[in-house]
């Protein structure tokens, strides 16, 4: 990746399958894709694979506010990897790693938009990947 980037980390307590399973199904994409309780991610589709996409929309609960997050697969490696584009052309990978049979180690690496400050980016994927880490550490 060329440009600055931002890196968010969490230990997941459960197996890489559920893990990853949690982490790109879209069913579970709309249960833990939002950084504050006043969003959700009502829908969400992914082709998981090389050249596939994913489009997550993600709004306010009171309907003032919403995107869409959309990107293309770049690499995806089962279990292990995946690297993406998203539609602003800055990239993300996150990386799965097995610490135990019971713990994953997710990181995200991606890179900086110029539009907010470096810490509000980092708080805000950070909370992200904290709602994933507790939804699959709890269902």
């Amino acid at each position: 990746m060329e440009n600055r980037t931002i890196t968010v980390e969490a230990d997941v307590h459960a197996p890489l399958e559920k893990v990853w399973e949690y982490y790109t199904s879209d069913e579970h994409v709309t249960k833990w894709n939002q950084a504050s309780d006043d969003w959700h991610s009502p829908s969400a589709s992914n082709d998981l694979r090389v050249g596939g996409t994913f489009s997550y929309r993600m709004e306010s609960k009171d309907g003032s506010e919403g995107f869409d997050f959309n990107g293309i697969y770049e690499e995806v490696e089962q279990h292990s990897f995946m690297k993406y584009k998203m539609d602003d052309g800055r990239r993300v990978e996150v990386t799965f790693n097995t610490i135990d049979e019971d713990t994953t180690h997710v990181k995200v690496v991606f890179e900086m938009e110029d539009e907010n400050p470096e810490e509000m980016q980092r708080a805000g994927w950070q909370a992200i990947l904290d709602n994933f880490q507790k939804y699959a550490e709890t269902h």
